[in-house]
């Protein structure tokens, strides 16, 4: 940060995005194949989203995964543009150290 400009690690950002989504939606999917009742309404919607995401404990893994690979594209999709807007909000960052 030599201009005073903040910046997300695009990667980094992505993997924890990914590994946060991707544990939500398995322990959902493992509670709800558990219990039954508590989360199936969010089960069932994501379902229609992750193929192979179901109330059961595989379909609780393939959900994982699916929410992994989606969570990690999200992150780097978000710390990219954030990089990105970062230069065109602040125009006094954006100044090099020479100016």
């Amino acid at each position: 940060m030599t201009n005073g400009k903040a910046k997300f690690a695009v990667v980094p950002f992505g993997l924890a995005a990914g590994i946060l989504w991707g544990l939500g939606v398995l322990i959902t999917g493992i509670i709800t194949t558990a219990h039954g009742s508590w989360g199936v309404d969010f089960v069932n919607a994501m379902g229609s989203v992750y193929i192979g995401y179901d109330n059961t404990y595989l379909g609780s893994v393939i959900g994982g995964l699916w929410g992994f690979v989606d969570g990690f594209i999200g992150g780097i999709v978000f710390a990219w543009l954030y990089n990105g807007l970062t230069c065109c909000i602040c125009s006094k960052c954006c100044k090099t150290d020479s100016e």
